[in-house]
């Protein structure tokens, strides 16, 4: 095996395979390719087998590139290593253990969206006011009281008031709900190894007997869990690999710890530590950008990455009037480098703090017809029909899950109300039974008519497929159960124009389920559902589709773009205002910059606004972030843009504060004909083939001459006469 292509230190790192061994991998420096080629060198030089390693990564995505290109190395097709993320991980396990703990090995894992309707049920039944505890408030709570390992017991003994007893009164509540619905939530998939392992040590001996080699990437992104659950394993055998940047920190708010990286050393007295400094993606001058903010954090290690790409051009830096201007700028700035550099539209990234700064950015470009894909937005399996769907799998998997019934007991239309439920649901806790073995005989509940009937049936119906779930194939399960329940037929007879797609997409549901029986000749229905509760905003992203690539900061992590736009850099907004209270958090946002440059290979834009759209249409007042003004001069280049606005200050109550009022001004239009020969600065030329309205309102349809169709408004569009 030749690891030729590595350099010295990757190398050397590679090659360390007799203890523990920690690597800091700084943004852009090739930590893939270490760890790939470690998993080969392992296998390949026989110092392990494939099914003794255990590489751990936090998206699919990454998981399935590294399994890949392992497999690419040894030419093997199917590579029997288990390579995952901690969740999915995780789950596999406890799909083999977790009966011991009394739940099935048909366990539900809830989304977010699945735990607030739980949390919503939670809640009414304790009687708590709404206006006291909303459940995605508890929610966020509890998901934080799990990162740092604390029970409902524990938090119950420390409230120190009435409001921190009833929290601790919901999450015990909240816990005991999901195991009467045999669920477990993603905190749950991380918590539950460890209640095993401390409970039954054979257990773990069983695992770490197992899982001789482990490999983990993104260690600086660990919360306590995770951590535990990577020392418990490795702490026979003391085989480890943990890669890393500190400076890539950006999750504090979920429950990482910084310090689990930092302090490695201080765990594993007697490791190696490999510092890869020698950066392939960036230029030097984004590289001394970042490293010169970053490098003000008290809590971090030192390195000092080099740019093997060159010196490369400054950052620019654009100060706008508002949010709108922001965004035309973005779009002028991206025509530019097509038209010079001769970009696609896939090298270009904009990012942003919070998900609410894309609106203006999506109008922008939509105007001018420039394709563009956004990540975190509403994906395809949150989609309303699709999770009616996956409800109905979900709960002929296991019968327990009153979340998923409750969703689609009146889907589609059965007539059933609150209150025929809330009889069920009485009459379940009366008898000390399931809610789902109260649809049985509803007549004992005094239901008659259509009611009753519904109720039967759908019984009858859910019995009948939860007893054929090892019969028949997932997919074949699939499409007979939405086929007879009416899912199909109650989308394709509809009058509204919008079911039509959700009759399509419930098909491509379908469709998907097939191409993982396809892929996984030996799967189940479980596994399925399993994967698509696991899924990532990221894991959906498809960087061959030729558009513009909008996300925040925070979807960003791992990813690469020739060309990257940070917008939104008022201070306040970027580092959050939240943020600036503590040292820890003005640290974490300080990460989140050095994250964001270093997306970038060849060019940076910095955008910030003077005026910005806060709540509503007030407009608040803004100053650059703090940010860029820990960068030097000379790594700036400051262009100056000004897009059709006339601008009037007004005064406020007792002039106490002014703000900018804006308006678009109408300039001068080409007088368009259908048959014109234009050029456009991004599509090239092409000819008018239609042509609607005048002036300030003139749209036109234009074919390129590639073949593109596209329509667009004259006043944005900046089209010329050829």
């Amino acid at each position: 095996m030749s690891l030729k292509d590595l350099n010295k230190t990757q190398k050397a790192a590679v090659e360390a395979i007799e203890g523990s061994v920690l690597i800091f991998a700084g943004a852009g420096s090739g930590k893939t390719r270490v760890l790939t080629h470690k998993m080969h060198y392992l296998i390949e030089g026989g110092h392990y087998k494939p099914e003794e390693i255990l590489a751990v990564t936090f998206t699919n995505k990454a998981a399935s590139e590294m399994k890949s290109r392992v497999a690419s190395m040894l030419g093997q097709k199917d590579l029997n290593i288990n390579i995952g993320t901690f969740h999915s991980i995780c789950a596999r396990l406890l799909r083999s253990e977790i009966s011991i703990l009394g739940y099935s090995r048909h366990f539900a894992i809830y989304d977010v969206q699945d735990q607030l309707d739980l949390m919503k049920i939670v809640l009414a039944e304790l009687n708590v006011p709404k206006d006291m505890l909303s459940p995605n408030m508890v929610r966020n709570q509890i998901s934080q009281y799990k990162s740092k390992m604390i029970t409902p017991k524990a938090q119950a003994r420390k409230a120190r008031n009435k409001f921190d007893k009833l929290v601790a009164d919901v999450y015990k509540a909240y816990q005991d709900k999901l195991k009467e619905n045999d669920a477990l939530d993603f905190d749950d998939l991380l918590l539950k190894p460890l209640e095993l392992f401390d409970k039954n040590p054979h257990i773990l001996t069983k695992y770490q007997n197992m899982w001789k080699y482990i490999l983990v990437d993104e260690y600086q992104d660990t919360n306590r869990p995770q951590y535990e659950f990577l020392t418990l394993l490795s702490e026979q055998h003391g085989q480890i690999t943990v890669v890393g940047d500190d400076d890539q920190s950006i999750y504090g708010w979920r429950g990482a710890d910084v310090t689990n990286i930092l302090n490695f050393e201080k765990f594993f007295p007697s490791c190696r530590v490999f510092t890869l400094e020698k950066n392939y993606r960036s230029t030097q001058q984004i590289l001394e950008a970042a490293i010169s903010v970053v490098g003000k954090n008290v809590q971090r290690a030192e390195k000092q990455l080099v740019a093997a790409c060159g010196e490369g051009e400054p950052l620019a830096l654009i100060e706008t009037v508002d949010e709108l201007e922001e965004a035309d700028a973005i779009v002028s700035a991206l025509e530019k480098e097509i038209k010079l550099k001769k970009r696609t539209f896939n090298h270009f990234a904009i990012l942003y703090r919070t998900n609410a700064q894309s609106r203006a950015l999506e109008d922008s470009l939509r105007r001018i017809g420039i394709p563009y894909n956004i990540v975190g937005g509403i994906r395809f399996y949150n989609r309303k029909e699709v999770k009616d769907v996956i409800a109905y799998l979900r709960l002929l998997m296991n019968l327990k899950d009153t979340v998923s019934l409750r969703r689609i007991l009146n889907f589609p239309t059965r007539g059933i109300g609150v209150k025929t439920i809330n009889k069920c649901v009485a009459k379940a806790e009366e008898d000390k039974i399931e809610l789902f073995d109260v649809f049985k005989t509803p007549t004992e509940m005094h239901i008659r008519g259509k009611q009753s009937d519904a109720l039967a049936k759908f019984y009858t119906v859910m019995m009948k497929y939860h007893e054929l779930r090892h019969t028949l194939s997932p997919n074949e399960l699939s499409r007979s159960l939405v086929e007879e329940v009416g899912i199909l037929s109650h989308f394709k007879n509809s009058n509204d124009p919008e079911d039509r797609e959700r009759y399509e997409n419930v098909i491509e549901l379908l469709n998907s389920i097939d191409a993982y029986c396809e892929r996984n000749k030996d799967a189940t229905l479980n596994q399925f559902l399993e994967e698509v509760s696991l899924l990532s905003d990221i894991d959906h992203w498809n960087d061959d589709d030729n558009r513009v690539t909008l996300m925040t900061i925070h979807s960003s992590k791992g990813l690469e773009f020739p060309v990257v736009f940070v917008a939104g850099l008022d201070d306040g907004l970027f580092p959050l205002y939240n943020a600036l209270q503590t040292e820890k958090g003005i640290e974490e946002e300080r990460r989140l910059f050095y994250v964001a440059l270093t997306r970038a290979e060849q060019r940076v834009y910095l955008l910030y606004a003077t005026n910005r759209r806060r709540i509503g249409a007030e407009v608040a007042s803004g100053l650059v972030s703090r940010f860029v003004k820990e960068i030097p001069e000379k790594y700036l280049e400051r262009l100056s843009f000004s897009s059709a606005l006339t601008r009037k200050v007004i005064g406020g109550a007792a002039r106490k504060y002014t703000r900018t009022k804006l308006s678009r001004t109408v300039t001068a239009f080409d007088d368009f004909r259908v048959g014109d020969k234009v050029s456009h600065a991004i599509f090239g030329s092409g000819q008018i083939m239609a042509l609607s309205g005048t002036g300030e309102n003139q749209r036109v349809g234009v074919v390129f001459h590639d073949g593109v169709k596209k329509k667009l408004i004259v006043k944005y569009a900046n089209l010329t006469k050829v």
